[in-house]
């Protein structure tokens, strides 16, 4: 049994690798002295696509989740495909004025300003059991700011779900210590 742990660990850090090769580096975008991690060459690849969706939904397949939240913009390409994974419902996270009902919002720092986020204040039922997925953390504050918004509606965060952390920003620190992260690729 444990060399067949091994092995699969092997395939995983494998699969791993090739997803981190496909990963692009946008030098000053949105602003100079940003390195933007640019995900979108993930999808152009069908394989790569489905290997990225599929290593997200293996750590979470056996919590009972009943939603999962996608923030805004880039949590929402990989997050439809994560609650459908985990035969859960997904919950957009959107900037303000994005949704159409009523919504609750926070704001929280950026590592290169300031912003805020808005989801409907009936997007599930209070103790929910909630997944929150972006495709990057970095200060950790728009993932802090989404726990916010579900704790607010009596839901319960019972992991996070990144494809990268920018590990030097240390966003990870800002989310509670006891609930489950899993990270793809840490750089």
């Amino acid at each position: 049994m444990n060399q067949k742990i091994r092995q699969m660990d092997g395939v995983k850090q494998q699969i791993i690798a090739l997803l981190k090769e496909n990963i692009r580096n946008i030098p000053d975008f949105p602003k100079p002295g940003i390195q933007f991690k640019d995900i979108t060459t993930l999808l152009r690849n069908p394989d790569t696509l489905e290997l990225t969706s599929q290593v997200l939904a293996r750590p979470f397949r056996r919590m009972n989740i009943d939603y999962v939240i996608g923030l805004e913009s880039r949590g929402f390409l990989f997050g439809t495909n994560l609650a459908q994974d985990l035969h859960a419902g997904f919950i957009p996270i959107r900037k303000p004025g994005k949704l159409p009902a009523d919504t609750v919002s926070a704001t929280y720092a950026l590592e290169y300003g300031e912003d805020t986020i808005e989801m409907h204040s009936d997007a599930f039922d209070e103790g929910d059991r909630i997944l929150i997925h972006d495709d990057l953390i970095a200060t950790g504050g728009s993932a802090k700011a989404a726990t916010q918004l579900v704790e607010k509606l009596g839901g319960h965060v019972v992991g996070y779900s990144f494809i990268i952390e920018l590990e030097a920003l240390q966003g990870c620190d800002q989310l509670p210590e006891d609930v489950q992260k899993d990270i793809l690729i840490s750089l």
